[in-house]
């Protein structure tokens, strides 16, 4: 397996959290690629834990669907495909237009200018062709609102959807650009919705925040 040696080890962290945590990023990131084989006895020597915490780690990525154990307990990264972007999108499309449509009720004046600090920071990301800076910005926007909901069960089936749409990015699109414009200004759109407390608006605007860019990206696949 091609495992980096130079990750920054996080701090205060369990050594299952630990290995779950750099295990994730590898195979979001693409560093672990799908249907890749994936050994314990590596995993913990590369991370310098012992064999357990991996072991575990594995046990829980397999629950969000990032690797699958075959017979004989072979376990590998978990294939991904172009049309899978139908199934992401959608359904992460109805959580968020429920999320916005719920926190327009509840919105702060001080939270509307939160997000609004936070899409320009997305604007000049965009601008600057920062396109992981872009993709991180554009998930605070959105995990605020989420919070703002005040729904656990969106946020948890969100924050789910949320790792294998980025892993879908990586692996189809090589962190290409895919935030433009058109997202900045949706997401001015929906902020004004949040101000004016229109819920309907709002989650109309959150869903089509996030059926365009799946069309967008069918069209570049």
């Amino acid at each position: 397996m091609p495992i980096p040696t130079n990750y920054v080890s996080p701090t205060r962290m369990s050594a299952k959290e630990r290995a779950l945590s750099q295990i994730q990023r590898w195979i979001i990131d693409g560093t672990l690629q799908p249907g890749e084989k994936l050994f314990d006895a590596e995993l913990a020597e590369s991370l310098g834990v012992s064999r357990t915490p991996i072991r575990e780690a594995l046990q829980l990525l397999e629950v969000q669907g990032l690797v699958a154990t075959r017979p004989g307990k072979e376990t590998i990264v978990t294939v991904i495909e172009k049309e899978d972007i139908f199934k992401m999108y959608p359904t992460m499309a109805a959580l968020q237009a429920l999320a916005a449509e719920a926190a327009a009720h509840v919105i702060l004046p001080e939270q509307i200018e939160q997000l609004r600090a936070i899409n320009e920071e997305f604007a000049a990301a965009i601008k600057s062709g920062q396109a992981y800076q872009a993709m991180e910005t554009d998930e605070q926007f959105h995990n605020l609102i989420m919070e703002l909901s005040d729904n656990p069960y969106a946020a948890s089936f969100s924050t789910s959807l949320q790792m294998h749409i980025r892993r879908f990015k990586y692996v189809f699109l090589q962190q290409s650009m895919t935030a433009t414009a058109a997202s900045v200004e949706e997401h001015i759109a929906i902020i004004d919705a949040f101000d004016k407390k229109d819920s309907q608006r709002a989650h109309e605007l959150m869903k089509q925040n996030f059926i365009r860019p799946m069309q967008e990206l069918h069209g570049l696949l």
